[in-house]
């Protein structure tokens, strides 16, 4: 008989109530955490990778090596069979009425190739651009893991090459490769110097097709003079559109005083803010629209 059943133990029933406490709160605790962990990352996206914690490193460099960049295609001069293409095979269509003696005509047409645009990265690595320089490398890393076309050259004092290093599947023996191949590493600044490197030795070989250029530094060049505006004015005559990267954008009040900045703006396409998750989102959005006729006024976007 139920009704002379002894009542559970108290130890027991405490253990049944806690049980049933935890049931009805867990939803809860579960929505609240969510909560916050939406919240928390909003914050990261948003936060300063200068201010960061080395935890908060950690956790952006994995968010970075999930990136990719879709195929913004960009068509070429060459041809290859499209049944929707808008230019004539001959050769093929005339092929095709031979093997039917000419009584039927089978009319096919060729349609032009598109591949990935060309990105090809310079990256100062100067003791100015110490806080950021890893993690630019980390995202440089992941586009050109799931994208070859991207050709990735370093520069501080001199410039290094540094694709066929970015090139190996695991990350940090990526950046390791990189650093060893590096010998100026957090030191000087010479822009004009490697702009010049780079328009004399490289310019011919990776600016073709429609290359991108990410000129990502903060423009503090050591020696401002004719030379820099001349190597600015020849990279941007060689490529299709030239994006400059600058952490200094970071700041709402941000003016260009210093020389080098003044004499390499007239010379950009885009002019954006590179210094937290949110900003290289923002550059996956605008690499990943087809390229655009190149504007006359310079387009400064901030985030």
């Amino acid at each position: 008989d139920q009704a002379r059943k002894k009542p559970p133990p108290a130890s027991r029933r405490v253990q049944d109530a806690f049980a049933q406490t935890q049931t009805t709160e867990t939803p809860q605790v579960e929505e609240q955490e969510a909560r916050l962990a939406v919240s928390d990352k909003e914050i990261l996206q948003k936060k300063d990778f200068a201010q960061m914690t080395a935890a908060e490193i950690a956790e952006v460099t994995r968010a970075i090596s999930t990136m990719r960049l879709p195929q913004a295609e960009l068509r070429t001069r060459r041809y290859r069979p499209d049944a929707h293409g808008l230019r004539l095979d001959m050769r093929r269509t005339l092929r095709a009425s031979l093997r039917t003696g000419g009584d039927i005509v089978d009319i096919r047409k060729l349609g032009r190739i598109e591949k990935p645009a060309p990105i090809v990265a310079l990256l100062d690595i100067s003791g100015s651009m110490s806080e950021y320089t890893r993690l630019f490398l980390h995202f440089l890393h992941a586009i050109t893991d799931a994208r070859k076309r991207v050709s990735v050259f370093l520069f501080g004092t001199r410039l290094t090459n540094v694709t066929r290093s970015l090139r190996a599947r695991d990350p940090d023996e990526a950046l390791a490769r990189c650093s060893s191949a590096v010998e100026d590493w957090a030191g000087g600044t010479r822009i004009a110097t490697s702009l010049h490197t780079f328009n004399k030795l490289w310019g011919r070989r990776v600016l073709g097709q429609g290359a991108v250029v990410l000129l990502i530094s903060d423009g503090l060049e050591r020696e401002a003079d004719t030379r820099l505006a001349f190597e600015m004015d020849r990279l941007h005559r060689s490529c299709r559109r030239l994006i400059w990267l600058n952490p200094l954008l970071r700041y709402g009040g941000f003016e260009p005083k210093a020389q080098g900045i003044k004499m390499m703006l007239p010379y950009v396409d885009e002019f954006r803010p590179v210094h937290n998750l949110m900003s290289i989102e923002g550059l996956i959005e605008a690499l990943s629209s087809r390229p655009q006729p190149r504007h006359r006024g310079l387009i400064q976007s901030a985030a």
